[in-house]
């Protein structure tokens, strides 16, 4: 790691391997957040990060620069796929993407149409129905367990995933705000914790007192 920040900036981590250090990053996150996957899901999700490290791998190129495609449209394309495995693979990226971002980038989507409880709900259901799709063999049953392992526990490996992500991160009043927030729309347990550290007691506020 470069601890070197003579210009004020948040100091780099130098990673020789990035797959190293998600796996390493994500077993320590599992452990504070007490979240227990079987070893094959937890190496997809690795390589999973691996991957989307690349911007080109996350992104698609667009005749106005590289671009995220919204979920919507990766799921009406995995409906009109015109073949299973076409299918299989357009339903994949739907919930790799929705994992990586409400994983890496949950604060971002404050006072944003689209929040991370849209992105934990259509992950979960493309990794359900992948689950679900996944036809005989050996290899095939273990990745229809991966997927259904994944769409069981996509909150829990979302709050490991958010561990992740900030690990530096210092909290602030609008900080705090967008943690309850997260916690009501989600239920993420990580979310009530932190909030509980800084001395909040969560409360869901009743459906019919809710400021507008």
């Amino acid at each position: 790691m470069n601890q070197s920040n003579r210009s004020g900036e948040t100091p780099a981590i130098d990673v020789r391997n990035l797959q190293e250090f998600f796996r390493d990053a994500l077993h320590e996150a599992f452990a504070r957040q007490n979240v227990c996957v079987d070893d094959h899901t937890e190496h997809y999700v690795v390589n999973m990060l691996t991957l989307f490290s690349r911007s080109e791998a996350l992104f698609e190129p667009t005749p106005d620069g590289p671009r995220l495609k919204p979920l919507a449209l990766m799921l009406a394309e995995a409906a009109e796929a015109d073949t299973g495995e076409q299918r299989s693979r357009a339903l994949q990226r739907l919930g790799d993407v929705s994992l990586f971002m409400a994983g890496f980038f949950s604060h971002g989507f404050a006072r944003k149409l689209v929040d991370v409880d849209y992105h934990i709900a259509m992950g979960g259901r493309a990794y359900g129905t992948l689950a679900d799709r996944c036809g005989g063999g050996t290899r095939a049953r273990a990745l229809s367990s991966v997927f259904a392992e994944l769409a069981a526990k996509f909150q829990r490996l979302v709050d490991a995933l958010n561990d992740v992500s900030e690990m530096s991160w210092q909290t602030s009043d609008r900080d705090r705000l967008r943690l309850y927030e997260i916690w009501l729309k989600t239920g993420s347990p990580r979310a009530h914790g932190l909030l509980r550290e800084m001395g909040v007691s969560p409360a869901v506020v009743p459906v019919g007192r809710r400021p507008h």
